[in-house]
């Protein structure tokens, strides 16, 4: 069973982050595609993966409810910035962990993360709604800041509606925009 449980994890991985890979490059983010996920290689998140590996869903699904908690998911989501999670301070005003606004290069590689996942996952009962409804059916349950959450259901919504060209292709605009803007700032501050 481990022998299966390492190989069926290490296709589960490698074959998300092609996708994702895939993803990112359609998007105009080749750069958040290659560095996708690194730390699945780790020896404290892939051990965790072949032990509580299910094919079905995210091994840190299985580790929680054996634990109460995920080890391998901590680990992950402080060293991805992908993950709304990640971007989480303490609040000057509250005093509170709360969540912050992702910038939208990450973002968008959240995006392409979501809708790899539910390819993987789903396999042959995927739709262009899988990322959708899931993402429906957690966000009560999750902390994400406000305009991350607008932001990323707007895309969901769109790739829902419009499929994924007319989804990558609106991501690949934003990403152009994102960079004259960065370029015309540096332009002000010389």
């Amino acid at each position: 069973m481990i022998i299966r449980n390492f190989f069926s994890h290490l296709s589960t991985v490698c074959g998300h982050r092609n996708l994702v890979m895939i993803h990112c490059f359609k998007a105009g983010i080749p750069l958040r595609g290659l560095t996708h996920d690194l730390s699945k290689f780790s020896p404290s998140e892939f051990i965790a993966g072949v032990k509580y590996f299910q094919g079905d869903r995210s091994p840190n699904e299985r580790e929680r409810e054996v634990n109460g908690y995920s080890k391998a998911w901590m680990h992950h989501k402080g060293r991805n910035r992908h993950h709304f999670e990640y971007w989480t301070d303490y609040s000057t005003k509250t005093g509170t962990l709360d969540p912050v606004k992702m910038p939208d290069e990450y973002l968008f590689e959240m995006f392409c993360d979501r809708v790899s996942a539910s390819k993987i996952y789903n396999k042959e009962k995927y739709t262009d709604s899988c990322p959708l409804e899931y993402f429906l059916r957690i966000k009560k349950k999750r902390a994400i800041e406000k305009s991350t959450a607008r932001k990323l259901e707007f895309l969901l919504r769109m790739l829902a509606e419009k499929g994924e060209d007319e989804t990558f292709r609106f991501i690949r605009q934003q990403v152009r925009k994102n960079k004259l803007r960065k370029k015309s700032k540096k332009r002000r501050n010389i």
